[in-house]
């Protein structure tokens, strides 16, 4: 839990130097006085103002943070921007040249998202699922994702055998699964253990389930 002790002459410039440092707003933090202050008597037994400024325990704004310092890491200039999705908080990264954000097949993003969600998810009881993308990469790979199962379908109709695919992460497993849901005759299923938990799709001549 983070916090501050600032002195100042009056309570609230101790609570805006507080918060100027922390780099949040009142909002986000408790305040405790600790010290109210005196004027004293010509001059004497003055006392300046002491404040505690402690920040709640907030999971979009440490995402934000630890985003924050690794791009600074990075010498990367990037904005976050935010928004809510299906139950999650979306961070979408904006900025030059994010492809060593995103990675071959998105696995950079799909790193720096878990790191995000232990790290934000720390100290708080009211845990926040948070989606990292960037450039729009998680539409367009939804799509090719899409593309991809709807070809491997087909094959595995045209052949009666399974299809199994390469390694992939939950989430695109789960795009695969939900797209293929309904298609007529196509079961699909997870097999193996992370990170090489991979899809089989084929045909329904046993019933698949979906994981």
């Amino acid at each position: 839990m983070k916090k501050i002790v600032e002195v100042a002459k009056s309570i609230d410039e101790a609570i805006q130097a507080g918060l100027a440092k922390l780099g949040v707003t009142k909002d986000d933090v408790e305040i405790n006085v600790l010290v109210e202050p005196t004027k004293g008597f010509l001059g004497f037994g003055a006392k300046d103002a002491e404040v505690e400024l402690i920040v709640k325990n907030n999971p979009v704004i440490e995402g934000k943070k630890f985003l924050t310092d690794v791009f600074n890491a990075m010498d990367l200039q990037v904005e976050i921007e935010e928004y809510e999705l299906d139950n999650q908080k979306v961070l979408n990264l904006v900025g030059d040249n994010l492809g060593v954000l995103i990675g071959r097949r998105g696995q950079t993003l799909d790193a720096l998202q878990y790191l995000v969600n232990i790290s934000a998810n720390r100290d708080t009881d009211n845990n926040v699922r948070f989606l990292l993308d960037a450039e729009n990469y998680r539409d367009r790979r939804k799509k090719t994702l899409e593309s991809l199962a709807d070809r491997l379908a087909d094959k595995a109709r045209k052949s009666k055998k399974d299809v199994v695919l390469e390694p992939m992460s939950p989430y695109e497993r789960k795009v695969i699964h939900t797209h293929l849901q309904n298609e007529q005759g196509i079961f699909t299923r997870s097999q193996g253990q992370e990170p090489y938990r991979k899809i089989v799709i084929g045909t329904k001549k046993t019933n698949g389930s979906r994981k």
